[in-house]
C-alpha cells in the first residue's frame, strides 16, 4: 500500500499523540495493538500515515523537525513513544489571524504560547507547501475559537486539492456553503469538532441514549471539565467558547428523547488547572425520573489523558478521508462525521453512525476486491455496477 501523506495545522498535544502513535504501532502485531478501533482500514495501517507538511506559530516549534517539535513546550501530553525518528519535515510558520488569544502570552513558558517572529504565511505559501509536499489530507488542530484561521486553511485545502479533517468546533463541514464547495471540488471533508475515543462527550451521549432507550425521563444534566493543557488555558478567554459550547451541547441534545430547556443543560469547559497537564477530568450529573415518576440521579467522574484520546479517533478519520479520495468522493463524509465528531451536519445515534462507518469501509473493500478480480480476469466488469 502507498503511504497517506498528511499535513497538520497546529503541532500541539493532539498532534504529538497522533505522530507518536504512527510510530508506536509500526512494530506491533494486530493482536497486540491495544487502543485502536481499527487496525486496518482499506488496507491502510496506522504506520502508513506520513507527516509531510506541518504548520505552527509558536517560536519553539517553527523551524524544527516535526519529530522534535511534538515534544517542545508547552506540549505536556504523555510521552508513550519517545523515540520518534526524524521525519525530514520541518514545521513551517503558519498564518496567525485569530489562531491564539493574547492572554496565552501572560503565563510561564512551560504553560503558555510564544509567538514566533517569523513572517506569517500567506495563502500562497500554504498552498505551495501542500502541493510541493504532496499532502493528501490536512488536519486542523488549531485552538478553540480560531474562526478566521480555520476558514483560511479550509480555503488553502480547496485550492491545493486536499481533503480536510476539521477537529475543532469551527463550523466548516456543518456549514452548507463550505460542504458544497468541497463537494464541487470532489474533496472529502470530515467535521466538525472531534469526539474523543472515550471522553466526556461520547460518555454523556451514551448515557443520554441509554436513558431514552430505557424509558427514563432526563430532566436536567451538566458536564463540567477541567484540564491543564493549552486547550484549557486558551478557553479561559470565554469569548472563544461560543462554538465549543454549542457543539458539545448539541451532541448531547441530539440523542435525548426530547430537547432539554437551556436552563436544564450545561455542557462545556469549566476551568484550567495547570498541574493537571494533559489529564482531563469530567464531572457528569444526570437527574431523571423512573417508573412511577420516581426520581433518580447519576454522578460520574471520568479521568482521561486528553490528547491520546483524540488521536485514537484521528487515526481513523485520516484513513477514511484517504479511502474517499481514492473513490473520488467529495463533500462531507456523513458516516465519519457523525461517528467521529460532535457537530456533524447530520446527527445520528452513535450506534447508527458506527454501522454507517463500517458499511462505508465494507463498500470500499468490496469495490477494491472487485477491481482486483477484474484485473485478474476472474470477474466481468458488469459486476461492479451498483
Amino acid at each position: 500500500m502507498q503511504r497517506i501523506r498528511i499535513g497538520i495545522i497546529g503541532i500541539g498535544n493532539c498532534a504529538s499523540s497522533l505522530i507518536q502513535g504512527i510510530h508506536y504501532y509500526r512494530d506491533k502485531k494486530p493482536e497486540a495493538a491495544i487502543g485502536l478501533m481499527h487496525w486496518e482500514i482499506g488496507g491502510y495501517k496506522p504506520s502508513d500515515l506520513e507527516v509531510v507538511a506541518a504548520f505552527d506559530i509558536d517560536r519553539r516549534k517553527v523551524g524544527l523537525d516535526v519529530s522534535k517539535a511534538i515534544f517542545a513546550e508547552p506540549n505536556c501530553t504523555t510521552v508513550f513513544c519517545p523515540d520518534v525518528p526524524d521525519s525530514g519535515t520541518t514545521v513551517s510558520m503558519g498564518a496567525v489571524l485569530d489562531g491564539y488569544s493574547d492572554h496565552m502570552e501572560e503565563h510561564p513558558d512551560h504553560h503558555a504560547f510564544r509567538l514566533a517572529d517569523a513572517t506569517a504565511a500567506s495563502r500562497e505559501d500554504v498552498v505551495r507547501i501542500l502541493r510541493d509536499s504532496g499532502t493528501e489530507v490536512l488536519l486542523n488542530y488549531l485552538p478553540v475559537g480560531s474562526e478566521e484561521a480555520t476558514r483560511f486553511y479550509a480555503e488553502c485545502a480547496l485550492e491545493a486539492g486536499v481533503a480536510f479533517v476539521n477537529n475543532i468546533p469551527v463550523f466548516i463541514a456543518s456549514d452548507p456553503v463550505w460542504a458544497r464547495r468541497f463537494e464541487e471540488r470532489r474533496l472529502p471533508l470530515i467535521g466538525d469538532d472531534i469526539k474523543a475515543q472515550l471522553g466526556a462527550t461520547i460518555t454523556h451521549r451514551t448515557l443520554t441514549d441509554l436513558f431514552r432507550k430505557r424509558g427514563v425521563t432526563l430532566d436536567r444534566t451538566y458536564q463540567l471539565n477541567t484540564g491543564g493543557n493549552t486547550d484549557f488555558l486558551n478557553m479561559l478567554n470565554h469569548s472563544r467558547l461560543a462554538s465549543k459550547k454549542k457543539s458539545k451541547t448539541e451532541a448531547v441534545q441530539a440523542v435525548a428523547s426530547k430537547r432539554l430547556d437551556d436552563d436544564n443543560i450545561h455542557v462545556g469547559p469549566s476551568d484550567y488547572i495547570p498541574w493537571q497537564k494533559d489529564n482531563k477530568i469530567c464531572f457528569l450529573r444526570m437527574e431523571g425520573r423512573l417508573f412511577g415518576d420516581v426520581p433518580m440521579n447519576l454522578e460520574l467522574r471520568l479521568s482521561v489523558e486528553d490528547s491520546p484520546n483524540s488521536a485514537g479517533v484521528a487515526i481513523d478519520m485520516v484513513r477514511l478521508a484517504k479511502l474517499a479520495l481514492e473513490q473520488g468522493r467529495g463533500g462531507v463524509l456523513d458516516a465519519a462525521s457523525a461517528y467521529f465528531c460532535k457537530h456533524p451536519p447530520r446527527q445520528f445515534t452513535d450506534e447508527e453512525a458506527y454501522a454507517m462507518t463500517e458499511a462505508f469501509i465494507e463498500e470500499y473493500e468490496n469495490s477494491k476486491r472487485a477491481i482486483r478480480d477484474i484485473s485478474r480476469g476472474e470477474r466481468q466488469p458488469a459486476a461492479l455496477a451498483v
